[in-house]
Parts: structure tokens; C-alpha cells; sequence
């Protein structure tokens, strides 16, 4: 069983550099940092399970898979440029990403995220 607790260490991190080409990564201002963990499920998999953290900043991307995230610390906001929804989340919040959806991440506040994906035909 994997838990996860708001305010809890979630342990060591590794760096996840923004250069899946999949995911067409603009930083748009600052130079934010992501640093991550895979707890089950991955690449060759339909699910994957983790923590993913970044520092302040912004960037674009494409979403690989549906996701389900949980904001554990700090704030941000997510636009949605498929859908033009705009979510501001702090701790305790979850939202639900679909896999391709082209996004804007404004990192606030150092973000630690969980998050659960499934991609059909695997990450």
C-alpha cells in the first residue's frame, strides 16, 4: 500500500529534466525545476503512481495520459488550452487531467503533486 499525507516528507526525489519531446515543453518565464518519483506502474505500463514536484516558473506542455493529481504543498494554476478552463489548486486539491490536453503550468509556489495516469496503450 502506498500513502501519501498532506505536510509529510515525501522522501527523495530524482531530477525529471523537461525534455520529453512527447510532451513539447515551452518555459514560458523563470526556470522551473522538476524533480520526480515513479511508485508503480511506468514506462511500458497502462498506469503509473508518483510524486512530482517543481519550482516557481511557467511552461506549456502536452499531457501524456489521464491524470488524477492531488496538490500535497504550494499553489498553482493549470489553463487548459484544449478546454480554456483555468484551475487555481492548492493543498488538498485534486483535479483530473485528459492525456493529450495542452496545458499551462504557473508554478505560485513549489508544487508536490501525486498523481495517478493511465494512458490505453501504455507511458
Amino acid at each position: 500500500m502506498i500513502k501519501y499525507v498532506l505536510g509529510d516528507d515525501v522522501g527523495p526525489l530524482e531530477h525529471w529534466p523537461f525534455d520529453n519531446p512527447a510532451s513539447g515543453y515551452q518555459i514560458k518565464e523563470g526556470s522551473p525545476q522538476a524533480s520526480g518519483r515513479m511508485d508503480a506502474g511506468g514506462p511500458g505500463h497502462t498506469t503509473r503512481t508518483g510524486i512530482w514536484r517543481c519550482t516557481k516558473g511557467v511552461f506549456e506542455c502536452t499531457e501524456q495520459g489521464d491524470e488524477l493529481m492531488t496538490i500535497l504543498s504550494g499553489r498553482c494554476r493549470m489553463t487548459n488550452l484544449t478546454s480554456g478552463e483555468v484551475q487555481e489548486l492548492g493543498p488538498g486539491d485534486s483535479l483530473f487531467v485528459r492525456d493529450g490536453s495542452r496545458v499551462v503550468w504557473d508554478i505560485i509556489e513549489d508544487v508536490t503533486k501525486v498523481f495517478f495516469g493511465h494512458k490505453a496503450d501504455g507511458f
